[in-house]
């Protein structure tokens, strides 16, 4: 019986043991006990007390050799590792593992409990942790909506191999993302439906803060010469700064991609998230992604937002009456003809005026909107007006009738032009030097034969 007793202790519970027996057996004093095991003189009593009533039984805890009531079965923890290790699951971090597990298998355990599952599987984490790096990183806005980071990113999301760019804004106060939209290629249509998103759900923010790409700042910006500047030239407005200037949005040029380091970390957390989330859903095309992305941000949000320093949020709602598919769109100038038609990169429109338009005069100046949403519109003193798509008719090239028909002239064998040629005996300058001074004699002499 001793030698299980002894089988069952530890290390640090034969010590006890041994130094307990030895104040019972009078070798050391309770004293030197306490200062042998870092115990209190009042604690080795109390061991002296349960060692002599009941031997050694009285140092091994009464739970030992027992298993946890809340412990995890060795059925669930194989369920666990075989979900980890399927096709849906083996790209998630453990984080979004833990996540996906409670709210789809209804799987709900502590993150160092699945941590210690997972790696005592072998398994990895697919998300590589960065060493820390000491960075004094900018104060957030206090308050919600005063400043919206922008940018866009290209990445495999759908996990088919092509990389397509996703369009986002995050609130710099809360980390709340605010807009999401995917397409095949950076572009302004991106970012307007960003925009739109982000007016329709949180409202118009006061500045915007974003890289220098040609789409928030035109090329020309900054190579302007002292000489244009003092001639009072300047860099005309992207469409994108025209539609914030029209919303009352500031639009802000970072220098360097650290300066918008929220959105940048943020495209870290989506890459390593949102593929799995696209597998999970079945998400197999663009227009798919873009409907699923209006789900998925408030539930990001829920997750990684903070509360703000100040509770009053800054956005302002869109103004009544203000259409906004005539802002987020393309907006050019041109003149319509007699027939309102209008010419646009080679194309031609024409103006649709409904019963109670007035007409366009001839050689009006219009604003033309162009949008992947309404198609192409024309604005007029106020008003909007659609347009159709406009085929001139072409001319037939032969009349139907042949006496109509006009052949090339054809001079007739007789014309002066075909043999006039033959009527005169060409000129040359062949004769020798001889025959002209000949020539010139004979006149001369004829001259003064006359004046005699």
């Amino acid at each position: 019986m001793r030698n299980e007793v002894r089988y069952l202790m530890s290390q640090e519970q034969l010590k006890r043991y041994t130094v307990i027996q030895k104040t019972l057996e009078g070798t050391i004093t309770v004293k030197e006990a306490a200062e042998v095991l870092d115990l209190s003189a009042r604690q080795v009593i109390r061991l002296r007390k349960g060692v002599k009533e009941n031997g050694a039984a009285a140092l091994i805890h009464k739970n030992q050799g027992r298993k946890p009531a809340n412990t995890i079965s060795d059925e669930l923890k194989q369920k666990i590792i075989n979900l980890k290790m399927s096709d849906i699951y083996k790209d998630a971090n453990f984080k979004h593992f833990q996540e996906l597990l409670e709210r789809i298998e209804n799987i709900k355990l502590s993150y160092s409990a699945l941590y210690g599952i997972l790696t005592g599987a072998g398994i990895k984490s697919p998300k590589k942790k960065r060493r820390f790096k000491p960075h004094r990183r900018r104060k957030r806005k206090p308050q919600m909506g005063l400043l919206i980071q922008m940018d866009g990113t290209p990445f495999d999301w759908l996990g088919d191999g092509n990389k397509y760019t996703l369009h986002g804004a995050i609130d710099d106060a809360t980390g709340n993302i605010v807009g999401l939209y995917l397409t095949k290629n950076e572009c302004l249509h991106g970012y307007f439906e960003t925009i739109r998103y982000m007016i329709l759900n949180f409202g118009i923010p006061v500045s915007i803060y974003s890289d220098a790409h040609a789409i928030f700042l035109s090329t020309k910006a900054g190579k302007l010469t002292i000489e244009e500047q003092l001639e009072g030239k300047v860099c005309n407005d992207t469409q994108f700064q025209r539609a914030m200037k029209e919303l009352g949005v500031t639009t802000i040029t970072a220098r360097s991609p650290q300066a918008k380091g929220r959105v940048e970390r943020l495209w870290n957390t989506l890459q390593s998230r949102l593929p799995v989330e696209f597998k999970i859903a079945g998400i197999k095309t663009i227009d798919e992604a873009n409907e699923f992305l209006k789900s998925y941000i408030p539930m990001f949000n829920r997750i990684f937002s903070v509360e703000p320093q100040e509770a009053e949020s800054a956005f302002r709602p869109l103004a009544a009456g203000l259409d906004l598919d005539c802002v987020l769109c393309i907006k050019q100038k041109r003149k319509v003809d007699n027939g309102g038609v209008f010419s646009f990169y080679g194309k031609q429109f024409k103006v649709i005026q409904k019963e109670n338009q007035p007409s366009i005069p001839t050689r009006a100046t219009v604003n033309v909107f162009i949008s992947s949403i309404t198609g192409v519109r024309v604005e007029y003193n106020g008003r909007i007006y659609e347009t159709v798509p406009f085929v001139k008719p072409k001319k037939s090239a032969v009349a139907d009738d042949p006496k109509e028909t006009k052949s090339p002239y054809r001079p007739p064998d007789s014309h002066y032009y075909k043999y006039g040629q033959n009527l005169f005996k060409p000129v040359t300058f062949e004769e020798s030097d001889r025959e002209i001074l000949e020539m010139l004699q004979e006149i001369f002499l004829g001259k003064y034969r006359k004046l005699a």
